[in-house]
């Protein structure tokens, strides 16, 4: 954002706001959907995810992105633009007790971008990668300030909250992160065709994949489909239910306490040597070891 005015605005009612409903772990859920407000106090272990398309506006510190072979490192007056359901591994790089890291994480709804698509009319768009790091826009920084403003007057929510997040989707499409969204659209797309499939994934992650349910979801061919998902999200469709298995089962042992052996049934895995082997092979280390880590690192310092 070229405004700093605006960006210390924004940060100030983000921080006012995070400081009055923050979980433990800093993550705020709004009651308008899909609006997230992040706050970290330290520098943090690297976190695995598949996320479903997003923008997340940096307002404070600095975070790391890898997707692939590529990495993105952002901070203040910049944002994430994630466009497809690919997996990533980030990291929050800087960030304090005195000066945490904030962010703003907006999700993308491809309902309202269709609809806007329609009415903005036949401007390209561009397939490109699907992850990026551009400055913020102005506008889309002064939408997001003003949504925020928004949880002042709770009556208003529920009567200016679909206009405005509307309106943060229009500044989004007619700024630097446009040509990118805009696929996301098109409702004949493949974007939109393999996000069908992605979606029915995401549903039976722990339910044995059947490929030719998944082409028929998504109006393609098999070999079509799985030519597109590993286009769109860098994995094939059982690498990419490989993976959200995984990263739930880690959550699971993490958040809930489960057993290695439970949080692998769980997921959908009939064996835990095969599921220790794979699970080691994304994170780096086996399960016992990685939570023994991960409880390491949450332990407050002596």
């Amino acid at each position: 954002m070229t405004d700093s005015l605006l960006d210390n605005t924004l940060l100030d009612t983000v921080r006012r706001y995070v400081r009055a409903h923050a979980d433990r772990s800093g993550v705020v859920r709004m009651p308008i959907p899909g609006l997230t407000l992040i706050r970290e106090m330290s520098v943090t272990a690297l976190h695995y995810a598949i996320n479903k398309p997003l923008v997340a506006l940096v307002l404070q510190g600095t975070k790391r992105v890898t997707m692939g072979s590529r990495t993105f490192e952002f901070g203040a007056g910049e944002s994430l633009l994630i466009t497809a359901d690919v997996p990533t591994v980030s990291q929050i790089t800087r960030a304090t007790g005195g000066t945490p890291y904030f962010s703003l994480v907006f999700d993308l709804d491809p309902a309202v971008i269709e609809s806007l698509v329609v009415e903005i009319g036949s401007v390209p768009f561009a397939a490109g990668a699907p992850v990026r790091v551009d400055p913020t826009d102005r506008e889309v920084g002064d939408a997001a300030l003003r949504l925020l403003r928004l949880l002042d007057r709770p009556a208003a929510v529920p009567i200016l909250q679909t206009q405005l997040i509307r309106e943060m989707h229009y500044w989004l499409l007619c700024g630097r992160h446009g040509g990118a969204i805009r696929s996301l659209g098109v409702v004949d797309s493949h974007a939109r065709r393999v996000a069908r499939a992605v979606a029915l994934i995401r549903t039976d992650f722990a339910k044995p994949l059947r490929v030719e349910r998944l082409a028929a979801v998504a109006g393609m061919s098999p070999s079509t489909l799985h030519e597109h998902f590993r286009a769109l999200t860098s994995l094939t469709p059982l690498q990419f239910q490989k993976q959200l298995r995984l990263i739930e089962a880690r959550r699971m042992m993490l958040a809930d306490g489960e057993t290695i052996s439970n949080a692998a049934y769980a997921v959908g895995y009939e064996s835990v040597s095969q599921f220790t082997r794979e699970y080691g092979r994304l994170f780096g280390l086996p399960p016992a070891r990685d939570m023994k880590a991960a409880r390491t690192r949450m332990q407050p310092a002596a």
